[in-house]
């Protein structure tokens, strides 16, 4: 990817997941993290990738409120960034977040403790300060 669309991405990525923190109001959409923006080559159109926790359920109810919001959030995106075209805006469910606890939980089930692990255990016990 070249440096200006990489920049473009980014710039898109900020408008984005400002505008959904502060002023989206659709109570759908909530838990929602934006971990990155693909922009193809043209500037014409953008997938947002995004992280939602909660139940699957909870998740493709965020995905379409978010969906709905697009065209809001393209007008975000025309009014903060200066481009010819304001990119069309398809939303990605990125599922690394969510498989990397879930491995991360497997993983200390199966896996005996660490010496490490024990003794912060026993210290966190201990209630010493200083």
């Amino acid at each position: 990817m070249s440096r200006r669309l990489l920049k473009a991405a980014e710039a898109i990525r900020g408008v984005v997941s400002m505008a959904i923190l502060t002023e989206l109001r659709d109570p759908r959409v909530k838990n929602v993290t934006v971990v990155g923006v693909e922009v193809l080559p043209d500037m014409k159109s953008a997938k947002v990738h995004v992280s939602i926790m909660g139940s699957e359920k909870e998740q493709q109810l965020s995905l379409s409120g978010l969906q709905n919001a697009a065209g809001f959030l393209q007008k975000k995106i025309a009014e903060r960034i200066e481009t010819r075209y304001t990119p069309r805006l398809t939303f990605v469910l990125d599922k690394g977040v969510k498989n990397s606890l879930e491995v991360n939980r497997i993983l200390r089930e199966v896996l005996p403790p660490t010496p490490a692990e024990e003794t912060g255990d026993r210290e966190q016990g201990t209630g010493d300060s200083d």
